[in-house]
């Protein structure tokens, strides 16, 4: 069977790839999960077709235990490089989905004209925001309604999927190291530094988190336009956020966020 698995200059090259290695599943663990999730993780509507045998033994699924976070990523993606997966979704043990999720993510794959795409949520906080970015110091982006298609330059990774010619093209360049008894190499890496700037006199910290390090690793190292995806290099803002898959960011407690409706500022205007 052909499946689509690089892009280069635009055009789409085709290789032999078994159905079952469509999607490649990743959820970093700490060891916990609440109830909730795993009822909205295994009560997914299964489009038509799926894939059979992914129905039976419900989906191919690394979950990478006892790692931090930007490790547990790098560790899941030396199994989806070398088994040669097609896309790769990252779902966070704290994001409950919708139930619909997969079956709008089919929509997005069997179109296969966006590498990166993914469904909202917000933070952890009381306010919560959405974790939505357009540029870097400029808070949260608000100018979207529940519903729309929104693109950015900054999202998390929570609830994600990612073409394997990205991935691919970021793991040819990252070097190797070591996670425990796992080889791997460092695409995802939390940043957190600290350097003497003389000219000031003092220490200056870096801190982040994975996620957005790695969305401007892509646009400023060129790995859109490597991937084949030179119209997405081009654009200001290359990341799709789908706010129909409205998903919860959920504490150890079972406190689902946004907790006190901060999501209704974003409620459509009615028509009448």
């Amino acid at each position: 069977m052909k499946k689509l698995i690089e892009r280069k200059n635009n055009k789409i090259f085709l290789s032999d790839v078994n159905l079952t290695k469509r999607l490649f599943i990743s959820v970093p663990l700490t060891g916990l999960i609440r109830a909730e999730w795993a009822l909205a993780r295994y009560g997914q509507v299964v489009p038509c077709n799926w894939s059979q045998v992914e129905m039976i033994s419900w989906m191919d699924q690394f979950s990478p235990l006892g790692f931090l976070v930007a490790d547990a990523r790098n560790v899941a993606l030396s199994h989806f490089i070398s088994g040669g997966f097609e896309w790769l979704f990252f779902i966070d043990h704290d994001v409950l989905m919708p139930t619909n999720t997969f079956v709008k993510w089919n929509e997005y794959m069997l179109k296969g004209d966006t590498p990166i795409f993914g469904g909202l949520y917000f933070t952890k906080s009381v306010p919560s925001e959405p974790l939505l970015y357009r540029g870097i110091g400029t808070s949260h982006y608000t100018k979207w309604k529940l519903g729309d298609k929104v693109w950015i330059d900054g999202m998390g990774l929570g609830c994600t999927m990612l073409h394997r010619s990205v991935i691919k093209a970021v793991w040819d360049e990252s070097p190797e190291y070591q996670v425990g008894s796992a080889r791997t190499r460092r695409v995802f890496e939390t940043p957190s530094n600290q350097i003497f700037d003389p000219e000031k006199a003092a220490w200056i910290t870096k801190g982040g988190t994975e996620d957005i390090t790695f969305y401007h690793r892509l646009k400023e190292g060129n790995f859109f336009k490597k991937a084949g995806w030179s119209e997405f290099q081009k654009k200001e803002y290359p990341l799709l956020c789908d706010t129909s898959i409205f998903c919860r960011h959920i504490d150890w407690n079972g406190v689902q966020y946004p907790s006190k409706g901060e999501e209704q500022q974003f409620q459509p205007t009615s028509k009448n």
